[in-house]
Order: structure tokens, then C-alpha cells, then sequence
């Protein structure tokens, strides 16, 4: 029988080589009578790499996003809203345009009383640089959104106009009669007289400033006024001109637009003064107000001075 070998004590069996136990593994390592903890193997395959990131693209072809527009003195994004009355307060066509287009191209919610309201600012900025073929688009957007439609329709009346398409003008404003409350009714009748009127169609001018006067309250004498100078002005005989100078002359409807009217009515009734003092007072006003309103009443300051031309010298 065989002897058994002499065995370390201090060395553990499992280090001898080719155990069971210890095969495939480092041996342990001593320090000062202490057991090392065996190392673990180094792994023999890599990790896939990581897809390299793409280089930025340079600064020029990055895509720029406006930065959203703050109030001066607040840290508060503008709005719309705020747009708006900036439109509205502008002092030059080309600001209430920009704050205009800035207030349409909000990425806040935009409300439709707003945007008609925005658009409409475009629309005077438009008509103010005599941009009339924009101006009557933009009208034409408006009355889509279906806020004010009666007034929405003037505006592109006022544009066609402009643009010597009277038909098409007409068409605006019988719509606006048609779809408007019953309190302008009046008035879009007039204007529909006024256009007729201007472009020599006495007849249909007076159609439409009949009705005019049939549905106006506080502003009859004025449409009243009116027709009696459409009736003159196509051959016919007016009476009742004095009556109607001494009416028109007594309301407010007779110091703005109504001065044109009396100025029309004195020269049919051959009072030189008072025609040539009413056209000359309603020329300076006209004249000196907003660019918007010299625009619109263009073609009765042409014959409003063409009237006085006619006058006999004082």
C-alpha cells in the first residue's frame, strides 16, 4: 500500500497543478500570509463600437427658427393680441402691415375675431401703399372667416373701386346689404349710390339712394341729400333744394362727407358762397385726414374740384 505524500500545511491543495478544482484558473497569489483574490480573465472579444456621430452641420445650414417675439420691459412672449394693437397703432402703412403678418404668422392659437381683425389691418396697409389688387385679396380672405361679413365686403368694394372695376365693387355691396344687420343696411345702400354715382350711371344711383333713403333714421337727410343731387345731375328737375341744403345743414351728418353733398346741392341751386365754401371745406378735410380716407374719396374731391372750377369768380 501506498504511502501518502507529505503535505504543506500552509499551502492549500487546490493550488496544485492540474486539480480539478483550480483548472483554467490563475493561482492564488500570497502576500505576508494573506490570500489574494484571484483576478478575473480578460475578456478575449471586444464590444461592437458605437455608430460615430455625424459631424454637425455648419452654422450657415442650420436651420433658423425665430425666436419668439418678448414685449419690450416684460418677460412675456407677445401674442397675437399684442400684435393687433401694435397694427392698430401704427403711425405708417409699412408698421401696421408688419405687425399685421407677424400677428397672422403666430404660433400661438389664433382665434378667428382675431385673425379677421389682423387681416383687416393688412387690408388698410395695402389700400394706404395703393396696393389695391392685394388690398381686395385680402378682403376677399376676410369675408371668408364670416366676422363682419357686410363690412368685410365694403373693404373689397372700396378695393374694386379703386381698381375701376364698378361691377364688381356693385356685387360687394349688395352682398353687404344682404348679409349685414339691418341698421347699415342704409348705409350700404348709399355707398352703392355713391359708386354709381361717381362713375356717371345716374340711373342706377338713383335705384340704390332711393333705398338709401327709405331705410336711413339718423342719416336720411344726408341720403336724401344725395339723390337729390344723382336726380340733378341726370337731368332732372329738383324743386325742394332749398329744403333740402336747410335739413342737411342741421345735423351731423352734414359736416363730414355732407359737405360734399351741400356743396353738390347749393351749385344745382345756383348759391356760388355757400357751394364754393362747403366743396373747399370738404377738400381741405378730406385731404388732411388719413392717407385711407383721401384714397376712398378720391373720385369726390376730383369732382368736387371740378365743380368749383365751374363756379363764377367771387
Amino acid at each position: 500500500m501506498r504511502k501518502a505524500k507529505d503535505v504543506d500545511p500552509i499551502r492549500p491543495l487546490a493550488s496544485k497543478a492540474g486539480s480539478r478544482s483550480s483548472r483554467g484558473k490563475r493561482p492564488v497569489v500570497e502576500n505576508d500570509g494573506k490570500q489574494a483574490r484571484p483576478r478575473r480573465k480578460a475578456a478575449t472579444t471586444s464590444r461592437p463600437r458605437a455608430a460615430a456621430k455625424p459631424a454637425p452641420a455648419p452654422k450657415s445650414q442650420r436651420a433658423k427658427l425665430p425666436a419668439p417675439r418678448v414685449l419690450a420691459g416684460s418677460a412675456r412672449v407677445a401674442t397675437p393680441e399684442d400684435m393687433l394693437q401694435r397694427a392698430m397703432a401704427a403711425a405708417t402703412p409699412r408698421a401696421r402691415g408688419l405687425w399685421a403678418r407677424r400677428g397672422l404668422a403666430s404660433r400661438k392659437r389664433l382665434d378667428t375675431t382675431t385673425q379677421s381683425m389682423l387681416l383687416r389691418q393688412l387690408y388698410l396697409a395695402y389700400y394706404e401703399e395703393r396696393r389695391f389688387d392685394k388690398a381686395l385679396a385680402v378682403a376677399v380672405q376676410n369675408i371668408a372667416l364670416c366676422v363682419l361679413p357686410d363690412v368685410a365686403h365694403q373693404d373689397a368694394a372700396r378695393a374694386a373701386q379703386a381698381l375701376g372695376e364698378v361691377d364688381t365693387a356693385a356685387g360687394h355691396l349688395r352682398l353687404a346689404a344682404r348679409v349685414g344687420p339691418a341698421k347699415r343696411r342704409a348705409f350700404h345702400w348709399w355707398t352703392l349710390g355713391s359708386v354709381y354715382f361717381l362713375a356717371g350711371r345716374h340711373q342706377d344711383a338713383i335705384s340704390a339712394l332711393t333705398r338709401a333713403a327709405r331705410w336711413g333714421t339718423t342719416d336720411k337727410p344726408l341720403y336724401q341729400g344725395h339723390l337729390a343731387v344723382a336726380r340733378c345731375a341726370g337731368g332732372e328737375a329738383v324743386p325742394e333744394l332749398a329744403d333740402l341744403i336747410g335739413r342737411l345743414a342741421d345735423v351731423p351728418a352734414g359736416q363730414g362727407y355732407g359737405r360734399f353733398v351741400l356743396g353738390q346741392l347749393a351749385y344745382y341751386d345756383q348759391r356760388w358762397d355757400e357751394a364754393r365754401r362747403y366743396l373747399e371745406a370738404f377738400v381741405e378735410r378730406s385731404e388732411g385726414g388719413r392717407a385711407a380716407l383721401a384714397i376712398a374719396l378720391g373720385g369726390e374731391i376730383a369732382l368736387a374740384r371740378a365743380t368749383l372750377a365751374k363756379l363764377p369768380a367771387a
